[in-house]
């Protein structure tokens, strides 16, 4: 069995920053990539960035040059610094690891609301 649980949520004004952090625990050999989606009220759950274990990174455009997504192999935690953030950055955030071949956990969601 497998957990992910985020931290790092709240409430922050237009134009500051939030780190979220992801840690997965239990049965892991290894992980490949990891990374965060989001949710905003209303709409689809989308893609905001990942990572491999290598260290390769991919944005979804709206978040490219605002946020950065890193990871801690050793300790099997996924980051995400938040900057300049944007009120219709305002979604839960779910983490996810994968951990092979159609094995994908996800964490619970950490909700993250942007006041303008």
């Amino acid at each position: 069995q497998v957990q992910l649980v985020e931290s790092g949520g709240g409430l922050v004004q237009a134009g500051g920053s939030l780190r979220l952090s992801c840690a997965a625990s239990g049965s892991i050999f290894s992980i490949n990539a990891m990374g965060w989606y989001r949710q905003a009220p209303g709409k689809q759950r989308e893609l905001v960035a990942d990572i491999t274990s290598g260290g390769s990174t991919n944005y979804a455009d709206s978040v490219k040059g605002r946020f950065t997504i890193s990871r801690d192999n050793a300790k099997n935690t996924v980051y995400l610094q938040m900057n300049s953030l944007k009120p219709e950055d305002t979604a839960v955030y779910y983490c996810y690891a994968n951990l092979g071949t159609l094995m994908y956990y996800w964490g619970k969601g950490t909700l993250v609301t942007v006041s303008s």
